[in-house]
């Protein structure tokens, strides 16, 4: 029976105890509905004020996010400062420091893709619309997010990122400039004129409506001795998005096979030569009849 006594004296304490913190209970709960409703407005607020700036859209949901935050830590500090008279802001705050150490080794990733993502929010180099490649991930920026980052695939398929790797591998923006450059390869015979094969090339290539003519010239260079061919390397400028890039080649190769063709110079293509060291059989029936 005395267990039994114990026990029942502990429940009762606990439950007067309970009862006396009733009305700062109260008092702390009615805190966090005002935080509740303090971080709804202030999130309102910094939005407007946001909206009438130049800052991308990224970035103007970073700060309300952080806006939040620091209103609901505060709140809550308030709240468990109420309930636990004994606590004080600096106790809190002494206790959030040492907490912080475990709490930064156990989730070391989540705090550093939480930063990588801050940092990649401030950068101008890459925006949301971008077409970028990282690590053989190749896409359009869909989505930047505080942890994580969201890359569209030519394809359709979405592909989330770590931020951490988009901050500590090199990230090719291809989109950065309005326009990229382009190289094929076009073989000629041997038997053809270099110039007179350049000059085709080259007019081919200016009457194409995708082709950057402004400040970017067109570049045909003879560039090597193939087996068959002589090759030039053909270079233009284009628009910068992967689909410009396909656009543009299909009306570049077509126009310059088609100016060859025209002015009967040829493209080749590889000659085989077959020695064989026994006779045919077909040889050898034509030689008995």
């Amino acid at each position: 029976m005395e267990p039994i006594r114990i026990m029942w004296r502990q429940v009762t304490e606990m439950t007067r105890d309970t009862i006396a913190l009733l009305p700062q209970i109260g008092v702390a709960v009615l805190v966090l509905i005002l935080t509740w409703a303090l971080a709804a407005a202030g999130r309102a607020l910094i939005g407007r004020a946001l909206s009438r700036t130049r800052l991308r859209q990224s970035l103007q949901d970073l700060f309300i996010l952080l806006t939040s935050i620091a209103i609901w830590v505060f709140g809550i500090m308030i709240a468990a400062v109420i309930v636990f008279p004994g606590l004080t802001p600096a106790s809190i705050l002494a206790g959030l420091g040492i907490g912080s150490v475990a709490i930064g080794f156990a989730f070391k990733d989540v705090f550093e893709n939480f930063l990588a993502g801050i940092i990649i929010l401030f950068r101008r180099e890459m925006r949301m619309g971008d077409h970028i490649e990282c690590e053989g991930i190749e896409g359009k920026v869909a989505h930047i997010a505080i942890r994580e980052s969201h890359i569209r695939q030519t394809d359709g398929q979405l592909v989330i990122v770590p931020n951490a790797m988009l901050f500590k591998n090199p990230v090719y923006v291809r989109t950065d400039q309005k326009h990229r450059r382009v190289t094929i390869i076009c073989g000629i015979a041997y038997d053809v004129d270099v110039d007179e094969a350049r000059g085709v090339i080259t007019k081919a290539v200016e009457g194409c409506e995708t082709v950057e003519q402004g400040d970017h010239p067109i570049q045909v260079f003879a560039q090597e001795f193939a087996d068959s061919s002589i090759n030039f390397e053909v270079t233009w400028w284009t628009g910068s998005a992967p689909v410009d890039l396909r656009r543009s080649k299909d009306e570049v190769v077509t126009a310059v096979k088609r100016a060859l063709d025209d002015a009967g110079l040829e493209i080749p293509f590889p000659y085989r030569t077959l020695t064989f060291k026994e006779p045919l059989p077909l040889q050898q029936a034509n030689e008995e009849e």
